[in-house]
């Protein structure tokens, strides 16, 4: 009986045996019936990862096969595993020498150089109104004797009297203004009295003569009194320049000296109230800062000052030039016309190449001028 049970439990061993040594037959035969084709053997480490010893393998195998005179580009073929859903992939570079230089990517940040609009209104702004501040209080000061002020005496007195002058010339431009007026009236009306008398010569033949003698002479007058007038009108014209044009673009440059001057002077007070309290970490910067816009302020003002006092040297000379001219050719054809010198009238006009308008002809075109 026990026997029996022996012979069982070989039995049973020898069953699971059989079976196991039966797969592994049937493993090596599928090994050994399969192609041995090296691009479906995929090599495992140790660590279960996959051995890529072979791949290198082919990449050095396949650059060695490549001439390096040829310059070529290299080219590297990297192989995955079947079950991956990627295709092979070929990466190439530029040939340098059995080396290529590997370019990393990343992300692309362009710096910001350009400023923001609004930041740099609004820091405009700021200025702005510090500078209007401080002159304002500076101007404040003056004017109630509290605060100091820069003078230069020599250029303010020739401020002064350009200043003055012009309001002098002014009154001498408004006067012949008025005179021209009155002339053009005057000559208006001898002219018309002139037609008069010369139409009742012809319907009186009594008066005739009377008549006809009084027509010339307003006519005459007339003539005269529009040659007259021209010089006027040349007189007012250049005076008008001179006061309304040369002298008013001094006295804007002036303005401008004014106003850096009053800046320099409030910068000034500041820098001096900065240098006469404490001096320690928290007022040091600004004293540096105070300093700085002084002394920028304070170059503006010189230069400011220079190209006053060059203006009103060029001024001078041409005013006295001008004038000289004027006062001439006014003198002469006041005193021809009223002496009744006709000819001494005209050459005066041709000194001064002064053309007088015919009444009633408008101007030429500028298509019958070319």
């Amino acid at each position: 009986m026990s026997d029996c049970s022996n012979d069982t439990t070989t039995l049973g061993a020898s069953k699971p045996a059989t079976e196991e040594a039966k797969s592994n037959s049937e493993e090596s035969t599928m090994a050994q019936e399969s192609p041995k084709n090296s691009a479906a053997e995929i090599p495992v480490t140790s660590n279960g990862e996959v051995d890529d010893s072979h791949e290198h393998s082919f990449n050095r195998d396949l650059k060695r096969s490549i001439p390096s005179g040829l310059g070529l580009s290299e080219t590297q073929i990297t192989s995955h595993g079947f079950d991956s859903t990627k295709e092979g992939v070929i990466e190439a570079g530029a040939f340098q020498g059995g080396q290529r230089t590997q370019t990393k990517s990343g992300p692309v940040i362009l710096a910001d150089e350009t400023k923001n609009p609004a930041m740099e209104k609004l820091e405009l702004v700021r200025k702005w109104s510090l500078n209007t501040y401080k002159c304002t209080r500076q101007i404040i000061s003056e004017k109630l004797g509290r605060g100091s002020r820069t003078v230069d005496l020599e250029l303010e007195a020739q401020i002064d009297i350009l200043r003055d002058n012009k309001k002098k010339y002014e009154n001498i431009l408004r006067l012949a203004q008025t005179l021209s007026t009155q002339l053009f009236q005057m000559v208006h009306t001898q002219r018309q009295l002139g037609d008069a008398f010369a139409d009742l010569s012809l319907k009186s033949l009594e008066l005739h003569e009377e008549f006809g003698y009084n027509a010339d002479t307003q006519k005459l007058l007339a003539k005269n009194g529009e040659t007259l007038l021209g010089a006027i009108n040349f007189f007012i014209a250049s005076v008008n320049t001179l006061v309304n044009k040369t002298i008013e673009d001094t006295l804007l440059t002036v303005k401008q000296y004014e106003s850096a001057r009053i800046e320099y002077d409030a910068y000034r007070t500041d820098l001096e109230e900065l240098n006469l309290g404490p001096r320690d970490a928290n007022t040091l910067p600004k004293i540096e800062q105070s300093q700085h816009l002084f002394q920028a302020h304070k170059e503006k003002y010189d230069k400011m000052r220079n190209d006053v006092s060059i203006k009103l040297k060029f001024l001078e000379e041409n005013k006295v030039k001008v004038l000289h001219n004027q006062l001439v050719l006014f003198h002469n054809a006041i005193a021809a016309y009223f002496a009744g010198n006709q000819k001494q009238l005209e050459q005066t006009l041709k000194q001064f190449h002064i053309k007088l308008k015919t009444p009633g002809v408008d101007a030429p075109s500028w298509l019958e001028e070319q």
